[in-house]
């Protein structure tokens, strides 16, 4: 019985060591960039629909451009809203001391809720099926010291 302890213990420390040594690698994002102009809060106006190369026999090109341009409908509705309100914010900003800017951080802040909304609703029903997942994400420009979405 004390033998059969014994290969019990050394098994256990060989499923440790493998376990040490297992390293599971995660392939790079692919990052689609905006296409349009870009807001005063670095969201993109709009973005291509054009089917990127790492995504060939992962997913269906149609299915790639009716989700972005479900974003590009979203971005237009909400995008022309959010001008108008930074053109007002900037012609009383002196008057109130910067506070007639609050709208349109609102108004930007609830444009970037709904597209985090609608990739949440895409990535449920189809892209996590599929071992994918759409993310809104700040990074830096390339031209300049700004953050774009």
């Amino acid at each position: 019985m004390a033998d059969f302890d014994a290969i019990y213990e050394e098994e256990e420390e060989n499923e440790q060591n493998l376990e040490e040594h297992y390293v599971t690698t995660v392939p790079d994002p692919i990052i689609i960039r905006g296409a349009g102009n870009m807001t005063v809060f670095g969201l993109s106006n709009r973005f291509e629909s054009e089917f990127p190369n790492g995504l060939v026999s992962r997913v269906a090109p149609e299915e790639f451009k009716a989700t972005v341009m479900r974003i590009n409908s979203v971005l237009k509705k909400t995008l022309p809203v959010n001008v108008k309100w930074l053109f007002c914010g900037c012609v009383c900003c002196c008057c109130t001391l910067g506070c007639s800017l609050w709208p349109v951080i609102c108004l930007s802040k609830r444009t970037q809720h709904s597209l985090n909304k609608l990739l949440e609703w895409e990535n449920s029903r189809l892209y996590h099926k599929l071992g994918l997942h759409w993310r809104l994400a700040k990074q830096r420009c390339d031209t300049s010291s700004m953050m774009e979405y």
